[in-house]
Parts: C-alpha cells; structure tokens; sequence
C-alpha cells in the first residue's frame, strides 16, 4: 500500500482567471499556496481535509463525470451567501432520500459541485 501524504483535486480550466474568480472570490476558498507567475499560474485552495489546485490551461472543459462534493456546516446559509455572491445555483438545498440535505452549484466551465450538509442524526455522523 503507498503511504499517501497530501492529496489534490487538479483542474485544468480554460480560463484560468475566471476560474480563479470563481474559487477565490465567489465560493471564498482560502488559499492555501501559490506558484509561477502570469495568467496560467498555480493556486492551491484549501478544501476542507483537501485541497483543489487551478492552473494551467485546458483546452476544453472537465470530463462530465467529475464533480466536487463540498460539506458546509449549513447549506442554507451556504445557499444565501452565494446567491448574494452572484453564484448560479444551479439546484437549491434539498433533502435527498438518504438523509443528505444538497445543493448543485456549477463553476465557470460546467465542473459540478454538491454543497453539502449532513445532518447532526445522520449516520456519517456515527461510529459504529
């Protein structure tokens, strides 16, 4: 087994300021370090227990099947503050069948993200 260290999600975006519009300002993600200079440069955002780095350019958008599953302490208020943000949400909070309350937000090439929170008598939140 290797031992893993750190991990990170990396994107590829086609327009990198944008996207770094997106993650830094709109969504408030701290950053965690930046590296090189100019438009392409990197920037690593903190996510929670990982970490999500924008650089370089892609020439087309993530693959449809990748997404970004993001937990908040409370997704309503999460819902508010990026609509005052102007965030397209995409689908506001709801409560899913298996407990989860989830809201979908899109970045500025497509990239899903869930929003979401569990809730305190959710079992994620029990050890067996």
């Amino acid at each position: 087994m290797v031992h893993v260290l750190s991990s990170r999600t990396l994107l590829r975006p086609t327009d990198p300021e944008r996207t770094r519009a997106f993650y830094g300002q709109a969504l408030g993600l701290a950053v965690h370090r930046e590296f090189g200079t100019g438009p392409e440069r990197g920037t690593v955002y903190f996510l929670g227990g990982g970490f999500l780095e924008v650089s370089g350019r892609g020439d087309s958008p993530p693959s449809p099947g990748l997404r970004l599953w993001l937990q908040v302490a409370d997704v309503a208020a999460a819902h508010e503050e990026l609509l005052t943000r102007g965030v397209p949400v995409l689908r506001p909070p709801v409560q899913e069948p298996w407990g989860l309350i989830e809201m979908w937000i899109a970045d500025p090439d497509g990239l899903r993200i869930a929003v979401v929170e569990v809730p305190a008598d959710h079992p994620l939140r029990s050890r067996p």
